[in-house]
């Protein structure tokens, strides 16, 4: 029997591929990065390849960013290779 967690992995899957990339994108970050990196960012834009997520603080950018080929090979798996790149900028409103 299958374990119920690469079932439910196989149900977003088909779900997310059904929608369109900018769409799916954004909503399959926390599926990527995980709930407590999702808790401290914010997957803002994406375009031509790019995903923009908002980290508030600057330390947490430059670990995440040495995170990204992890990150776009988790897109890979979901969505396909539709995500190239990932941008970790500044959340807005915050020092």
């Amino acid at each position: 029997m299958e374990p119920a967690r690469i079932g439910l992995r196989k149900i977003m899957r088909d779900l997310l591929r059904r929608q369109p990339a900018e769409e799916a994108v954004l909503l399959a970050w926390p599926v990527v990065c995980g709930s407590q990196v999702a808790a401290r960012t914010r997957a803002v834009a994406f375009a031509e390849g790019e995903l923009t997520v908002e980290v508030a603080d600057p330390a947490w950018r430059r670990q995440l960013a040495s995170f990204d080929s992890k990150y776009v090979a988790g897109f890979a798996d979901l969505l396909g290779p539709v995500v190239e790149e990932i941008r970790f900028v500044k959340k807005a409103n915050s020092n």
